[in-house]
């Protein structure tokens, strides 16, 4: 069974009447976040991008420097934002589940309770020969220490999503290894060329089946369902009969799928949708 699109250009006031006081599971993407300063990779104004790969990283130590030297200027600029109304109306939302596709951390930060974070999180680091995982903050100081100098020279770059930035000239930087066993760090976040964890699908999935035994809604705010990750929850609580809400500026892989489509800032959403005089069950 999919669920028949209702109206694709619909007022604020409708879709908010339409979700108020239903159980919620939230889906949100980069879009989310662009009011805190992130850029998002597809909305109208975004640039074009190549994200490495996992089989690019792991391929030799050029690709690795090439990855850690943009990735060290480009979280030490996110590493500074702040959550924004979006996320803090999500909090005040706490729906069944928050399913994030951001690396972030700006839900956690703005004290979002059943979360899932499917891409992991940028402010934690792995060892690919050891699997110790450590924060990202003291590698942050390592590499400060080992590349004197490096940030302030290009500090100029401009910022790219998931903490890292436009630059060709990382030849000189140094990478320091595993404090541990010597091995190779890697931000525990899920590469392009990587799987989700399954735990965190399956965790998903159920939030997401649930909605169809109890009259819920999956709201989409901020991305654009390019990724399949994402968008497989969206595609299965359509064939659920489940109504989907997408709140995004520009298309997206979802659009045929969703009872209401709003083009307009998820902050701007949220903000109302939390303002809304009747409250949500539990």
């Amino acid at each position: 069974m999919t669920t028949t699109p209702v109206d694709t250009a619909p007022l604020v006031d409708d879709v908010v009447d339409f979700l108020v006081g239903r159980r919620l599971v939230v889906l949100t993407g980069a879009g989310l976040s662009t009011d805190s300063g992130i850029p998002d990779y597809r909305g109208p104004n975004s640039p074009g991008r190549m994200p490495m790969t996992y089989q690019e990283f792991v391929s030799g130590p050029a690709a690795r420097q090439r990855y850690w030297a943009r990735s060290h200027l480009g979280w030490g600029r996110m590493r500074r934002a702040d959550p924004n109304p979006g996320h803090l109306a999500v909090a005040r939302l706490d729906p069944e589940l928050l399913i994030t596709q951001n690396v972030d951390g700006l839900h956690e930060r703005a004290g979002s309770r059943a979360l899932v974070a499917l891409h992991g999180r940028i402010a934690d680091v792995i060892c690919l020969d050891c699997r110790e995982t450590s924060g990202r903050a003291a590698l942050h100081e390592r590499m400060t220490s080992a590349n004197p100098g490096f940030a302030a020279t290009h500090a100029a770059v401009e910022a790219r999503p998931d903490g890292d930035v436009e630059l060709d000239e990382t030849d000189t930087f140094v990478v320091p290894d595993c404090p541990d066993c010597g091995g190779i760090l890697k931000p525990d976040v899920v590469f392009f060329g990587e799987n989700v964890p399954a735990p965190r699908v399956e965790r998903c999935y159920a939030a997401v089946d649930e909605l169809a035994a109890n009259g819920g809604v999956l709201l989409v705010a901020g991305s654009s369902l390019t990724v399949m990750s994402g968008f497989r929850f969206t595609r299965r609580a359509a064939k659920a009969g489940t109504p989907v809400v997408i709140v995004n500026r520009g298309p997206t892989r979802g659009d045929d799928l969703a009872t209401y489509k709003l083009e307009v800032g998820c902050s701007e959403f949220l903000a109302a949708l939390v303002a809304a005089p009747r409250s949500f069950t539990g």
